[in-house]
């Protein structure tokens, strides 16, 4: 088994036992100064789904697609901002999953009966 080494950045995962109806406010990201761009939610298409832009506003990209009613949140960028974590309740309950930044390789990272929102990332050293 390979060995985390120190540079590893964690997610930090906010269990929450209630039940969540909808993204909330919106799960606005944080702009990537390495990047410019800026993950967030919106239910434009008629369902909460993560998407990017640049901080120019050009280059809309949706990154996520998943039939109503499920809802993928809360965009976090990795520190380096080559990865996005996000909630999701695809899989029935809302749990943590991670992607590449451009959309690609969704896995799910929590597993139980509790709701697991609002991921964040620790800083990089």
């Amino acid at each position: 088994m390979k060995r985390a080494s120190v540079a590893t950045a964690f997610l930090f995962v906010v269990c929450l036992a209630v039940p969540l109806a909808g993204c909330g406010g919106g799960g606005d990201g944080e702009p990537i100064p390495a990047t410019s761009r800026i993950a967030f939610t919106s239910d434009r298409d008629g369902n909460d789904e993560i998407y990017v832009i640049k901080a120019d506003g050009l280059g809309l990209t949706r990154l996520t697609d998943n039939p109503e009613p499920e809802h993928d949140c809360y965009p976090a960028w990795s520190p380096d901002g080559n990865r996005i974590a996000f909630d999701s309740d695809r899989d029935n309950n809302a749990e943590i999953y991670v992607m590449n930044a451009d959309g690609t390789d969704p896995r799910n990272l929590t597993n139980n009966r509790a709701s697991d929102v609002e991921p964040v990332w620790s800083p990089a050293p």
